[in-house]
């Protein structure tokens, strides 16, 4: 990226790699050792102590559901990761003390490892002791045949991980990646595994150390370079199993319902004018646009938190006007503090003493967008504090978000690692430590002090944050996108794989750039790209400065008109996101989902949008049709009556301006339909059920739920409503759509409402009757 900015940044790189390369320790591990056998047992509260010749183990269950196992010695983290301190729970002790089991799990210390066994004594999995080699420790488990790996964060590789090595180590690739780029921006340490019969379980490694994971053989290999070496195992199902872990790392929050929006964003918008001639466009063609996003451009020389005045005079103006609009404004932060003497925050930053340091005690460097910059140390609760202050000047100029860039963090540097010298000093809460343990942790803790800023200086309003790196719990703060993927088809399907191992790495909210971020993507692809995004979670178009133009009527009538579909089709299900999102914060539940955690096969193109949506994106040139995997059950292709049944394979129109979408049968779809609310009934044998989540959108006020139930019943059926909630019904009564059978019309309370055009409005009711006809 430093060649962009000229001759200059390009010595500075070089400069900075040189120099990077003086302070990065060289020269092999010492000899992995193993611990050797247990040579002694003894209880604890919650489970028991094991000794070894050269370490000790202590089990301990925090849940019928929840296992940690912590190896000692090791060097200790503040433990950043967790939401929750869990106390221990008292297992049911088997055989002299070595088998302990709850209800849910059992933990059996042999001779020569671990098991971790089901209720029925099936093992879940096997592993042997670790092995030392100085700070770092390691440990191998075994995999059997047909068992599929899955999480450990954002890859570019199948969703299977099996057959490969991941690094887990926060990296920039570098302004392009595609498939097989290892590693990315956001590593989590979260091993799903996917058993044959169906079960499996969860491994998180609670060590942000830089490490790796071979699953390449007949047995998985992690290994960590330093840090503590603890780790927690939950049992399936795996879909239970991640919203323990969610609430063990953090439920995400409900965010503000505009983020749920269309977002809209370019680097290389370098003026007010352009920026209002960006939303103009979209806003004049009737496409809505909840947001925009600043980059770069709106800097003073890239230095952070700063507006250039002369190219974007009156930003507080800009901002206001575009909230008018409906259309809210979201500003890029990067952690890189230009170091100029005279800049104030600089100056400021010196004074307090915020930014990390060499051993020697320097202020620690690197090149980034401004030139050299320092970097504040987020691992300090004052310097986080100070941070998350400075957010308090955009926050008053209306600016309702924040996007984190460059903070795994990323530097520049001709070669090696562009990031900090792992020489780097942080405080880690005052217990100290170098780059080496605070690396991954780094994006994480920004995230933390810019949600507890916004918090802090803007009370009562729900904070957005968008992060480009993470770690372990950052779901508490942030959403996450895929970042700098290239414009092809690759790198499409390699965006699908990414968001998917997100979500099952327990990282809800996630989107990406549409269309990819450092090319030209052809009308087709462009187009496919924007559909798949409409039924994620973060729904985004964003691209290099040096790419064209990407606004979806820069493409041709023919795309605009498929793009006007996916928006139209994310409008209305706004209702529908709103409450899987308000699930998520309440249960850790996903908004997307694989489709075998739902008892449908496995594979990569197709997902679920949380429990009703069956979404198979177009992933081919050319392709007008889609071979479409259906999980057992009944489903209604959108905005269809006919029913196909599964389990089976069905071949599914994909015309370029709609891929195939199924509703699953027995699901109840909560819709905008013009200044409405309509529920779109998919009855199954027993009829559909459903709710909806809703509130003012973005404070604290009050909220309702309400739960829809359908019931058949003789001649048609029974539609009941149950709300609770001080927040009053927000539209006039509530329009109904049946499919699967025509809808003759309604009685509610001896009043009868005809249908019209296959729809009725009913007023609010507790109680309906829905008259029908066949098939």
């Amino acid at each position: 990226m430093a060649v962009l900015l000229g001759p200059k940044a390009l010595l500075q790189a070089v400069a900075y790699a040189w120099g990077r390369d003086r302070l990065t320790p060289r020269g092999p591990l010492s000899p992995w050792q193993g611990v050797g056998p247990p040579v002694g047992l003894e209880p604890v509260p919650g489970g028991v102590r094991v000794r070894f010749p050269e370490a000790a183990l202590e089990a301990v269950f925090l849940g019928e559901d929840l296992l940690r196992l912590a190896w000692s010695p090791g060097e200790e983290v503040p433990p950043y990761p967790l939401a929750e301190a869990p106390t221990p729970w008292e297992p049911q002790r088997l055989e002299g003390g070595r088998l302990l089991r709850t209800p849910r799990m059992a933990l059996w210390v042999g001779e020569e490892g671990l098991e971790l066994r089901d209720p029925q004594g099936e093992v879940l999995r096997r592993e042997a002791y670790p092995e030392r080699a100085g700070p770092a420790w390691r440990h191998r488990v075994a995999l059997r045949p047909g068992e599929r790996v899955l999480g450990l964060g954002e890859r570019a590789s199948p969703l299977d991980r099996r057959g490969g090595v991941y690094r887990l180590w926060n990296r920039d690739p570098g302004g392009s990646y595609g498939p097989g780029e290892d590693p990315l921006y956001l590593s989590v340490p979260l091993w799903l595994s996917l058993l044959p019969g169906g079960g499996g379980y969860l491994a998180f490694y609670e060590n942000p150390a830089e490490g790796w994971v071979d699953l390449q053989g007949e047995e998985g290999v992690v290994a960590f370079l330093g840090g503590p070496f603890r780790y927690y195992l939950l049992p399936g199902p795996l879909e239970a199993a991640l919203a323990r872990y969610l609430r063990l790392t953090g439920l995400p929050p409900l965010p503000p319902r505009w983020a749920l929006g269309f977002h809209y964003a370019r680097w290389g918008l370098p003026t007010r004018k352009a920026v209002e001639e960006a939303v103009a466009g979209f806003l004049g063609r009737g496409l809505p646009l909840r947001a925009v996003h600043l980059d770069i451009d709106h800097m003073r020389g890239y230095r952070v938190f700063t507006v250039d005045e002369g190219r974007f005079p009156d930003l507080p103006g800009m901002v206001g006007g575009f909230r008018k609009e409906g259309v809210r404004t979201v500003v890029i932060l990067d952690p890189g503090v230009k170091a100029e003497r005279g800049f104030p925050l600089y100056e400021e930053g010196l004074r307090e003493g915020v930014f990390c340091r060499l051993p020697s005690g320097a202020v620690f460097r690197g090149p980034v967008w401004p030139g050299p910059a320092a970097f504040p140390d987020f691992t300090d609760p004052g310097v986080r504090a100070w941070w998350g202050g400075k957010l308090a000047a955009f926050l008053g100029m209306g600016v309702s978000g924040f996007w984190l860039d460059m903070n795994e963090p990323a530097l520049f540097a001709a070669w090696g690692e562009p990031t900090f010298p792992p020489s780097v000093r942080h405080r880690l809460e005052g217990q100290g430590g170098d780059h080496r343990l605070a690396h991954n942790l780094y994006g994480l803790l920004m995230a933390r002090a810019a949600w507890e800023g916004f918090r802090r200086h803007a009370p009562g309003v729900r904070p957005f944050l968008l992060t480009r790196a993470g770690f372990a719990g950052v779901q508490r703060y942030a959403w996450a996108w895929t970042g700098d993927v290239e414009s092809t088809w690759e790198g499409l399907r390699t965006t699908l794989r990414a968001l998917l191992g997100l979500s099952l790495s327990g990282v809800p909210f996630v989107g990406s750039d549409i269309g990819g971020f450092s090319g030209n993507p052809p009308p087709e692809l462009y187009l496919r790209w924007f559909q798949l995004a409409a039924l994620t979670p973060f729904f985004r178009l964003h691209s290099a400065r040096w790419t064209r133009p990407r606004e979806p009527w820069r493409f041709g009538e023919e795309v605009l008109l498929g793009v006007r579909w996916a928006m139209a089709l994310r409008e209305a299900l706004l209702p529908y996101l709103y409450t899987l999102a308000w699930r998520a914060a309440r249960e850790g539940r996903l908004l997307l989902r694989p489709l075998f955690l739902a008892g449908g096969p496995y594979g990569e193109e197709a997902f679920f949008l949380g429990e009703a949506l069956l979404v198979a994106p177009v992933l081919e040139a050319g392709a007008r049709a889609k071979e479409v995997p259906l999980p057992p059950g009944g489903w209604y292709p959108w905005g269809e009556d006919g029913l196909l049944e599964g389990p089976a394979w069905v071949r599914l129109p994909a015309p370029l301006d709609r891929i195939p979408l199924l509703v699953r049968s027995g699901s109840l779809l909560p819709l905008l339909e013009g200044a409405g609310l309509a529920l779109h009934l998919y009855p199954g044998p027993e009829g559909a059920e459903g709710e909806v989540y809703w509130d003012e959108g973005e404070g604290e006020g009050p909220h309702r739920r309400d739960r829809f139930r359908l019931l058949p019943v003789p001649g048609g059926y029974r539609l009941l409503w149950e709300g609770e909630g001080a927040y009053p019904w927000p539209w006039e009564g509530v329009g109904l759509r049946l499919f699967g059978k025509r809808l003759l019309g309604a009685w509610v309370e001896g009043k009868a409402y005809p249908a019209d055009a296959g729809g009725v409005r009913l007023p609010p009711f507790r109680e309906a009757f829905l008259e029908v006809k066949g098939p």
